[in-house]
């Protein structure tokens, strides 16, 4: 197990699911349960990795449920997976290859599909095993069953991941703007890559180092291949596509139970296996509720209420009960259907849908709007309802040397280092590089679920610079909690995988991908947009340059530009829900789970030049940058000048 803050939020995130669980059942007589410890697992390449075996009793023969880590099997909150033994499963918990007891090297999540299914395979040869496995785990342990599920083993019945994602470039390394998440990135490593015989050097010791490509060195004393690899592919190519589990979901065929939260990274990732799945009529069930990486995280500026503590174990042990067992379960979900359990912030209440994003769902834009003055929470922005004609456009200076703090969001995976949430931004929103767009207190609630998509018309001094966007609730007491953000690397506007500069002082339209929610803005609250140039650390600082960021050392400041005038329609694209009754929709308590739109937003859409509606919902469903409408001149993606 990791050292630290890792080992903390492990110990929380295990520790509440099993806290949730429902208690054991009592023992026979004349029954004890039996470990083997420290067994070796051989792996067809010679390498043995190192397993602790749990089972119900001596002398049967039990469907069996795999846990895999890198964090050590012998860790405390590893004790929560021995729940499945108290209801009659063998429980096999192994260190991944090049991990504390076992052998080889950690490499890439890639070698967790072969690893894993020479696990299963040997777990099926055992006289203890009746044949049948099923994985659980979270995070890592999570893309080990992703990937031992693509080996499409028959003995592998059924998986359980949370918290896991299904792509290494943006869950992991990246973002779908293309920067770096680099605090949750080097954190992870110092904490469980740091040589034992060194002392691991604090976190603001090594953050603000550059190169970010020797940032390995300052935060864990060596060279890590794992980290000069992945920065010297800041692009989405080959190396990241043979990573990609979502590459490989097509070979996924085994019923899947998974978890996610809206203040987690990988959150939307975890959305996007359960829609490609249900796409394909493959049996998926998802829980996403109000959590960070960590569910048993309490943030300090909002409650949730009681629906949103989850029977995350119990849950999971009927999961595997009606697919191992065949033991029906009230609300079963038969084969070859998808079921999306979403828990709608504000309205604190569950909600069944069996798709994403939600088809129902209206996209409507709140148009950028100011006097010229937006800076800080004491300037002049506004967001309002109808498309601006005429105003002057808004400037700051961005300096990399200065960045904008992170202050919570959707992050992994200390919360000690970096606070997720919906945390205040009070102290942000005064800085003069923070352009603040405030909306009119609404007038009815107004429920959002889905992707947000911030368009922004921009120009900068530079070729290549950041964009940041947050949504923001602002209380009726003027708190600015957060709600949900996103960054847009300049060179990644058109593709991740083909960096393109742009030239200065030319304004160039972009589409920030500011995450996904579900949340009821209230009546009387007011919607608020952030605009501006870092988010650190929770993203890497553009040092504004044509150089590979990871490589740069000299921070150059850029002077940046936001549009917002007739032909420059900047707005925030909300995925607004109407409502229209029950949809046959279950709640779980009695706060609404639907909302009202504000009669401000029920005048007909407004369709840009060359832009509807329709092209945009599409946007929303890429990761690539197929943006709404980014040629203003042939020639402005040339190259910088």
């Amino acid at each position: 197990m990791s050292r630290g803050a890792h080992k903390l939020t492990l110990a929380l995130l295990l520790g509440a699911a099993c806290a949730f669980a429902q208690g054991p059942p009592k023992r026979p007589p004349g029954t004890s349960p039996v470990d083997q410890l420290g067994v070796f697992v051989p792996m067809r390449d010679g390498i043995n990795l190192a397993a602790d075996i749990f089972l119900p009793r001596a002398g049967g023969r039990w469907p069996t449920i795999l846990v895999r880590t890198p964090y050590s099997r012998k860790a405390q909150p590893m004790q929560s997976y021995r729940y499945f033994r108290r209801h009659g499963y063998a429980v096999v918990i192994e260190d991944v290859r090049g991990r504390y007891a076992s052998q080889g090297v950690l490499s890439t999540t890639r070698q967790e599909g072969p690893d894993g299914r020479d696990t299963i395979n040997w777990i099926a040869q055992q006289p203890w095993s009746d044949g049948q496995v099923a994985m659980v785990g979270s995070s890592y342990l999570g893309m080990a069953q992703w990937w031992a599920a693509s080996e499409q083993d028959p003995k592998l019945i059924t998986i359980s991941p949370m918290s896991s994602g299904d792509d290494e470039y943006l869950d992991r390394f990246y973002s779908s703007g293309g920067a770096l998440q680099v605090g949750h990135r080097l954190s992870w490593l110092a904490e469980n890559l740091t040589p034992p015989n060194q002392v691991r050097p604090p976190f603001s010791s090594y953050i603000d180092h550059v190169p970010l490509l020797t940032a390995d060195v300052a935060a864990t004393g060596v060279v890590l291949p794992q980290w000069r690899t992945a920065l010297a592919h800041p692009s989405y190519d080959a190396y990241w596509k043979a990573l990609s589990i979502r590459e490989r979901l097509n070979q996924i065929s085994i019923p899947v139970l998974s978890f996610g939260g809206w203040f987690d990274e990988y959150v939307q990732s975890d959305l996007d296996a359960f829609s490609r799945l249900a796409k394909r009529h493959q049996t998926i069930e998802t829980w996403i509720g109000p959590w960070s990486h960590n569910p048993g995280t309490r943030f300090p500026t909002v409650d949730f209420g009681p629906e949103a503590a989850l029977p995350i174990r119990a849950k999971q042990l009927a999961w595997f009960d009606r697919w191992i067992r065949g033991i029906p379960a009230p609300d079963q979900i038969q084969p070859g259907a998808a079921l999306l359990h979403i828990f709608v912030m504000g309205a604190n209440a569950w909600r069944d849908e069996h798709e994403w994003p939600l088809a129902r769902m209206r996209l409507t834009p709140l148009y950028l709007n100011s006097h010229g003055h937006a800076n800080s929470i004491t300037g002049d922005g506004i967001l309002q309802w109808q498309p601006v004609r005429k105003a002057p456009a808004d400037q700051f200076t961005y300096d990399p040397k200065n960045p904008v703090p992170t202050r919570g969001g959707a992050i992994c995976c200390d919360p000690v280092l970096l606070p997720p949430g919906p945390l205040d931004q009070s102290g942000v929103e005064r800085r003069q590089d923070v352009l603040v767009y405030t909306s009119v207190p609404l007038t009815a609630d107004m429920e959002v679920t889905g992707p947000i998509r911030v368009v922004l018309y921009v120009s900068t001094t530079v070729n290549d610079s950041d964009f940041t966007a947050k949504l923001v609730d602002v209380q009726p007491d003027g708190r600015p909690l957060l709600v949900t953000d996103g960054i847009e690397r300049l060179r990644y506007r058109l593709s991740l995988s083909q960096p393109v500069f742009v030239k200065k002082n030319e304004p160039y339209q972009i589409s920030i991908d500011a995450g996904v929610t579900s949340y009821l803005f209230a009546a009387g609250h007011r919607i608020r947009l952030e605009v501006s140039s870092s988010n650190f650390p929770r993203f890497d600082r553009n040092m504004n340059s044509l150089r590979p960021n990871a490589y740069e050392t000299k921070f150059t400041k850029a002077r940046q530009t936001v549009l917002h005038a007739k032909g420059y329609p900047s707005e925030i694209l909300l995925p607004v829900i109407p409502h229209t009754g029950p949809h046959g929709t279950r709640q779980r308590s009695q706060s609404r789970a639907t909302a009202i739109a504000p009669a401000e937003i029920r005048t007909p859409p407004i369709t840009l030049p060359g832009v509807n509606l329709s092209s945009r919902k599409k946007a929303l469903n890429t990761i690539t940058k197929t943006t709404l409408n980014l040629s203003m001149g042939a020639t402005r993606d040339a190259g910088p000048t």
